[in-house]
């Protein structure tokens, strides 16, 4: 697994006794992603997919919304204190016909693992920016579908089973056949991961697709969803208030708390057909 994972000695307490062992861990690193050369942000993130989280995040960000949009990705300087490269910067360069980036977008600063860009965009500003309308899809898909999709997102967490401390994002079919996964400490990243595999291999937008993530349903996963065209986002916990506004103004359907054979449909309840 590479730098996906770390091993350290630790003592381990079992009841009464305790003993000396070596446990895997989940690897967490910073990500400087920039654009033409100059820093957009720096976020923490479970190295692997590198490539695949750098273009989900710009479309998440409104910087690119199709396959040509994106010119290259490449490693570029970052080194240990061997000189060795550390893969911990990746620079982005741009079509020539895509827009340059707006002000306040270039912030230069960290994002942890743990929220993403935690409402920096209001919701009236996503629906001016998002160039995929979910509303009028056409999506339809039965409780039976919904119920398996946790059951098939954990299977194939390979690293989870290894750290057990990893969140997963899986792309899925209204017949709940899966697309894509990607695992990464923080829910953002797994999702950022998951649609831009899809942008570089030209699917956007992700019509017909369902969302699938472990843990809950923030703001920043909804935002997520609606721009990469995803209809439905399905979360094992709880949702936000603000997750749930977003998703029923912009016509996303939000299912939450979908554990065993039951689950909360939030929003846009028709296209859960029972």
């Amino acid at each position: 697994m590479g730098r996906v994972t770390s091993r350290r000695k630790i003592l381990r307490l079992d009841g009464g006794a305790a003993s000396r062992r070596t446990d895997t861990l989940a690897a967490e690193e910073p990500l400087d992603i920039r654009v033409g050369g100059r820093t957009l942000t720096v976020t923490m993130r479970t190295p692997g997919d590198d490539f695949d989280l750098v273009a989900g995040f710009l479309v998440a960000e409104g910087v690119v919304h199709g396959k040509d949009d994106l010119v290259a990705l490449r490693y570029c300087a970052g080194t240990d204190d061997e000189g060795r490269n550390t893969y911990n910067v990746v620079d982005a360069a741009l079509g020539a016909h895509v827009p340059p980036l707006a002000p306040g977008l270039q912030r230069g600063v960290w994002t942890s693992s743990s929220c993403g860009i935690c409402g920096t965009t209001g919701i009236e500003g996503l629906r001016k920016i998002s160039r995929f309308d979910v509303a009028d899809d056409q999506i339809r898909l039965t409780p039976e579908v919904l119920y398996g999709l946790p059951g098939e997102l954990r299977r194939a967490q390979k690293v989870f089973d290894a750290t057990g401390g990893l969140h997963a994002a899986g792309l899925f079919t209204p017949d709940g056949e899966l697309v894509c996964v990607r695992e990464d400490v923080g829910r953002h990243n797994a999702v950022d991961k998951v649609v831009g595999w899809a942008l570089r291999e030209g699917r956007l937008p992700l019509t017909g697709h369902i969302l699938a993530v472990s843990g809950r349903a923030s703001f920043e996963l909804t935002q997520k969803a609606l721009m990469a065209g995803i209809p439905v986002l399905t979360a094992v916990s709880a949702p936000s208030s603000l997750a749930v506004e977003l998703a029923d103004d912009a016509g996303v359907t939000l299912v939450g708390f979908l554990r065993g054979q039951s689950a909360n449909v939030y929003t846009h309840t028709h296209r859960v057909v029972a």
